[in-house]
């Protein structure tokens, strides 16, 4: 790969106390863009870590040329923050949210880009559709993510079988237009931009993934499915007063 002021893919990487699961997943991903014909670039956003994910990310940084690390203001604390300035950030025609634990096999990023999504403009990994697989996830967790995403058809994206994977990919154009106006900084953050996404248009399409199951992930089923609820009808009061609207 060479360096370029317009990579083809940016794969933005949040990362919140990380320092251990990001080492890994950053080789894995150099393994894969080896293998590649495109230039690419990572953005880590380290967002208030109170270990050495930082100090970890600058070390990658200096091994590996085209990894950039960004740190979140103080004031700027959530994943959905942390997304939205990498986002924003990034320069890649095509730009892919990828969780720091990597619980998707790297090889699976192929099937996010042409020519495999078409025309599709925003294209999001699925646990749940035809094909997916989730490798060792207790059965009491799927159930708290079926019954969330219950919540979230009822109420939201009633199209979507898996909205909260942390795996999706935005062409650039959709991606500048999205990220401008997104607000949320929580959980929500994944519903409000497909949310918009469908408002505005843009074609989304939810591809089947193998996901393997993380045992620190910290979901909470009362406590995320209020949360959920709350911030869905933050969403739609947003998008009635007008807050979404597209900037010009």
């Amino acid at each position: 790969m060479t360096e370029q002021s317009a990579p083809f893919l940016s794969i933005i990487i949040p990362a919140h106390n990380e320092e251990f699961r990001l080492p890994p997943s950053l080789v894995k991903i150099d393994v894969f863009l080896q293998k590649q014909d495109y230039d690419t670039e990572i953005i880590i956003v380290e967002n208030g870590s109170k270990d050495r994910t930082y100090e970890v990310a600058l070390e990658y940084a200096e091994r590996y040329p085209y990894i950039r690390v960004i740190q979140s203001p103080d004031n700027m604390r959530g994943k959905g923050l942390a997304v939205k300035q990498g986002m924003l950030a990034a320069q890649g025609e095509w730009r892919f949210i990828c969780d720091a634990d990597l619980s998707m096999e790297i090889d699976d990023l192929i099937y996010f880009l042409p020519p495999y999504v078409n025309d599709h403009q925003v294209i999001i990994a699925s646990r749940e559709v035809h094909g997916a697989k989730r490798v060792n996830e207790p059965a009491y967790r799927h159930l708290m993510g079926r019954v969330n995403n219950i919540i979230i058809k009822l109420a939201a994206l009633p199209d979507f079988e898996d909205t909260q994977c942390g795996f999706k990919m935005f062409h650039a154009s959709v991606a500048d237009d999205l990220f401008d106006v997104q607000r949320m900084n929580g959980i929500g953050f994944d519903v409000e931009l497909l949310f918009i996404a469908k408002k505005r248009g843009y074609t989304i399409k939810e591809i089947p993934i193998t996901w393997y199951y993380d045992p620190y992930s910290t979901m909470r089923l009362w406590d995320d499915s209020v949360k959920m609820l709350r911030e869905i009808w933050e969403i739609r009061q947003n998008w009635r007063k007008g807050i979404y609207e597209q900037k010009s």
